[in-house]
């Protein structure tokens, strides 16, 4: 089994960390079942956050019972003190635990110090010293919030974005980290769905001190990582080149899904609509095409062009030059009448 040391907090956790995040779009004991047969897989790491709806709450009724045995990573967005401690005490609550391994801030728009004035971070150390919580971290989609978060000597883990389709600057992050001793948490390992193999993303992933958590949610999903447990993916000859490939088709001006451009004042469903051209050739395209995701993408229509998403995105992309150009590209795998 592939470890990594989470820098200076010193856990020792699986590459194949269990991100959490879906479980909350299967039912209750779905998910419970999934989240036990990871555990007893040997995956010992276990990400969540409190913006998840219920995941806490399946993950604390599915491995309560082995708590000491896994390491438990949530995270607040909350804004003040007070919503920090009520977003705590619920997570420790639904989790069924008295500490939380990993506490992070859930991508702030800025880098939490002591005595910026929102009591972020001395809540944090308050909590902390309570033994609520055992190490603090920090999530973010933001490049210069990660590079001073890391610097600033505050946090002990950074959970980013990285997948073979990472820029340079990504990769220096990556560095930073290593020089800093900063536990370095990959998120968006498949780049939001868009990278389809999973056996390259684990393979290329594993040239690095990253812990990656693959967001699960079928037991096919898990089959597949679990198998990776006892043989894990060497970057051969043939999965290099697929990377390759796939770099020169995908790296650019592509939305990642991650969502922080929601939500649409005329309702569009950016994270979905201004990637569609990417998800009709590398999925199913039929699943696309239904009435319901015609009037989904017809919603484009209605766009207000007030710029909300565009502000909001934190990889500076275009989102209404993006959703235009989605939405022309896909009426071209439309029947024409």
């Amino acid at each position: 089994m592939d470890t990594i040391r989470l820098g200076r907090t010193g856990l020792i956790v699986s590459k194949n960390g269990f991100g959490a995040l879906p479980v909350q779009r299967v039912g209750k004991q779905e998910a419970v079942q999934l989240l036990r047969r990871a555990y007893e897989g040997g995956i010992n790491y276990f990400d969540t956050a409190r913006a998840y709806s219920d995941s806490e709450e399946k993950l604390g009724l599915a491995l309560s019972d082995v708590r000491e045995n896994m390491i438990i990573s949530t995270k607040t967005a909350a804004v003040t003190a007070e919503g920090f401690w009520g977003d705590l005490h619920q997570s420790l609550r639904l989790l069924k635990t008295d500490y939380i391994d990993i506490y992070q801030f859930h991508n702030p728009a800025f880098c939490p110090k002591p005595g910026d004035g929102s009591g972020l971070y001395e809540a944090m150390l308050e909590a902390l010293e309570q033994g609520r919580i055992r190490h603090i971290g920090i999530t973010n989609h933001r490049l210069a919030v990660a590079e001073e978060a890391v610097r600033s000597g505050l946090y002990e883990t950074l959970q980013f974005p990285f997948s073979y389709l990472a820029s340079e600057k990504e990769l220096a992050l990556v560095r930073l980290c290593e020089e800093q001793d900063v536990g370095f948490i990959c998120m968006k390992a498949l780049a939001g769905g868009l990278i389809t193999r999973s056996d390259a993303a684990y393979a290329y992933l594993n040239q690095y001190p990253v812990a990656p958590i693959w967001g699960i949610q079928r037991e096919s999903e898990l089959d597949e990582f679990l198998s990776y447990q006892e043989q894990s993916p060497a970057m051969t000859e043939d999965i290099a080149a697929y990377i390759a490939r796939e770099r020169e088709e995908l790296v650019g001006d592509f939305c990642r899904g991650c969502g922080y451009c929601m939500p649409c004042p005329a309702g569009i469903e950016i994270n979905t609509c201004a990637r569609i051209s990417l998800l009709l050739r590398r999925s199913p395209s039929a699943q696309w095409l239904t009435e319901e995701s015609q009037a989904m993408m017809a919603k484009i229509d209605s766009c207000l062009n007030c710029g909300r998403c565009k502000t909001k995105c934190p990889y500076g992309l275009d989102t209404p030059g993006l959703l235009r150009k989605n939405y022309e590209d896909y009426k071209t795998f439309l029947p024409q009448v």
